[in-house]
């Protein structure tokens, strides 16, 4: 019996019997004397003179009420209970080395030697050592009842239960994620155990806890039908959590699969890691996944908490972009995803311990560089990292919470204890709104990038047109100086030889069309080697210009075609109505030649010319060869009777 009980019982003797005598005679169950005192088998005051006590009832009342520590205090079981937390009946006591036995601290139990729980709870963060929790429990129900009793946390390495009944008789139940799930009691995944209490039975319970994760051990016992509906409404939230985050995972990975958006794969990794996380540290994992290892349940908690971390971080940094915005943060991000993907394959050979620890540990340095991330891409104009950072700031906070406890800096309650799935919620919701921002965004900018890009394009296209409209003038002219060069002989100005053969068929059916003939004249300066020879060849030149102009002068016809053939001959294309006016041509421009002189080089001279001409029917054309042919023997016969002569080539035989 604790001695708080001992010193209550012996203040309660002293009040019987009025005397300081009998203190620390005997002792009787506090219980027992409870119940005493409510029957009325000890009556409050004895002897005839009851008044003058009365102050002192008062006082010892008080010393009663004052001796007896809120740690001693006993829960108990009646008709309307269905549930007793046992979190504020009970006390604790930490085994450093790890080695008591149940005897021993059952010892240590009556010895008074347990603490009431921190302010915080049944929460103490990472230790090596063993924590025992012990609570007494009093069945006044009217029936023998089966409880369950829970320990609402997955992640216990070893529970050790043991039941001290009143007649002696202590029972030992063990769980916890170091045996396959199949040891539990129940299917649930939380520790649990069966506890038969009899009706007016005191059971005092010692729960031995050591892991190598966070110590957290809120208590309770269940009846059967509340333990369900406590199980259906848990498995109701879950479902509802994971469906929702299920729907957005595959939500996600379809618009990635359809527009091959990074940020969309990342977030469903992202996803994939939280409702990793959550199932492992909920226990769903180990219930579901792997409820024959052990092993797995365990290391599968640092593997989560890392990749989870690795996901939101590689989302974070292409979701704000920091390779554009803020390179020096997309380093550190690196650094932030090789430091989380080291720690995921290192966890498989480190302790569990020191892996939980660490990942914990990494999860607030973790959760300020990504708010550090989302103020940076909002205050350089990033406007979807105002919804990110939102959204995230609900996430990460769940995540600090939930550390806190693990570490024992927070109570476990309903809010820190589901942190993470509160949190995860609303950041699901609210990244999903943010990716639906960010695509609005991406795609008005990208309708504004290209409506400017087309303004631009027709701009350049409109100054390239003009451009090109005035390049293809000047190639237009270029082309036909071209033309006009390769048409023309570049000494005298007028036609050469290709142009008489590109001109010849045109000139046919120009004259076929107006019922005339087409004469062929070749003209030829007489004693042109003389001239050279006498004064030079510049003057020869100016000799040859002055015959074109002379020639083009003469003939004033626009119909007519004059090229220089070769050397000092001439060959002028000319429509005739016959070979009167063909011979009447050739002989104007001899006379032309004979009666006026031309200036060389300043030196006025008198040429002649001799001409063959040839006449062509249109209606019997003849090739150019065959044409020239004959009108330049009509030029060697003119030459052979003098120079300075007209001959045709129907006079040639």
């Amino acid at each position: 019996m604790p001695a708080p009980f001992q010193c209550t019982n012996a203040l309660l003797q002293y009040h019987s019997t009025n005397s300081w005598s009998n203190l620390g005679r005997g002792t009787r169950p506090a219980s027992s004397v409870l119940f005493s005192l409510n029957s009325g088998e000890i009556p409050m005051h004895q002897g005839p003179d009851r008044s003058r006590y009365r102050p002192r009832d008062a006082l010892l009342l008080l010393a009663l009420w004052f001796a007896t520590p809120a740690w001693s205090s006993q829960a108990s079981i009646d008709q309307t209970t269905t549930k007793l937390d046992l979190r504020s009946d009970s006390t604790w006591l930490l085994d450093e080395q790890a080695d008591q036995s149940a005897e021993a601290m059952f010892e240590r139990v009556d010895a008074g030697s347990f603490q009431p729980l921190p302010a915080h709870g049944p929460t103490f963060g990472f230790h090596d050592g063993a924590f025992w929790l012990h609570n007494s429990v009093l069945n006044r129900s009217g029936s023998d009842q089966r409880w369950l009793l829970v320990l609402s946390y997955a992640l216990i390495d070893s529970v050790d239960l043991y039941l001290r009944y009143p007649d002696g008789r202590i029972e030992h139940f063990v769980s916890g994620d170091t045996l396959t799930f199949a040891a539990r009691s129940v299917s649930y995944r939380h520790p649990n155990f069966w506890i038969d209490i009899a009706n007016g039975e005191d059971v005092d319970i010692l729960l031995r806890a050591q892991s190598r994760s966070s110590i957290q051990l809120p208590l309770a016992i269940y009846s059967p039908g509340a333990f369900a509906e406590m199980a259906h409404n848990a498995q109701l939230g879950l479902g509802i959590y994971y469906g929702i985050l299920l729907g957005l995972l595959l939500y996600n990975l379809i618009l990635w699969l359809a527009l091959r958006d990074a940020n969309h794969l990342w977030y469903v990794l992202h996803l994939a890691g939280v409702g990793l996380l959550g199932a492992c540290i909920f226990g769903l994992a180990f219930e579901w996944f792997w409820p024959e290892s052990p092993w797995l349940a365990n290391q599968s908690v640092p593997i989560a908490i890392a990749l989870a971390q690795l996901a939101m971080h590689q989302f974070a940094r292409r979701f704000l972009d920091l390779r554009t915005i803020w390179p020096l943060g997309d380093r550190i991000a690196k650094g932030f995803l090789l430091l989380y993907a080291a720690l995921a394959i290192i966890s498989l050979a480190l302790p569990y311990s020191t892996a939980v620890l660490i990942g914990t540990a990494l999860v607030f340095p973790g959760v300020l560089f990504i708010l550090i991330e989302g103020f940076y891409a909002t205050r350089h104009g990033y406007r979807a990292a105002r919804l990110f950072l939102l959204s995230w700031s609900v996430l990460l906070l769940g995540s600090a919470v939930y550390a806190m406890v693990s570490l024992g800096v927070l109570p476990k309650t309903l809010l820190t204890e589901y942190g993470i799935q509160i949190g995860s919620t609303l950041e699901m919701f609210g990244l999903s709104f943010a990716l639906a921002y960010r695509y609005v965004s991406l795609r008005s900018e990208n309708e504004r990038i290209i409506h400017s890009a087309n303004e631009q394009l027709e701009r350049r296209v409109a100054e390239r047109t003009g451009e090109l409209q005035s390049a293809l003038e000047q190639l237009a002219d270029a082309n036909a100086r071209l033309r006009q060069l390769n048409r023309h002989d570049p000494l005298t100005g007028a036609y050469n030889r290709s142009h008489v053969s590109e001109s010849y068929e045109r000139m046919l059916r120009h004259v076929q069309h107006d019922r005339l003939h087409l004469g062929v004249l070749i003209l030829d300066v007489d004693h042109f080697k003389a001239i050279n020879d006498s004064h030079g060849h510049l003057a020869g030149d100016d000799c040859l210009r002055e015959t074109a102009k002379r020639i083009q002068s003469t003939l004033n016809d626009e119909r007519s075609v004059v090229a220089r053939f070769s050397g000092e001959e001439f060959v002028i294309l000319s429509p005739c109505a016959g070979w009167d006016e063909a011979r009447n041509v050739a002989e104007q421009l001899r006379q032309q030649f004979a009666a006026n002189p031309i200036t060389c080089q300043g030196t006025s001279m008198t040429i002649s010319v001799s001409i063959g001409v040839h006449l062509i029917d249109p209606l019997a054309p003849e090739p150019l060869h065959r044409v020239l042919t004959l009108a330049d023997r009509a030029l060697s016969a003119a030459k052979a009777a003098g120079r300075n002569a007209v001959v045709c080539s129907n006079a040639v035989t």
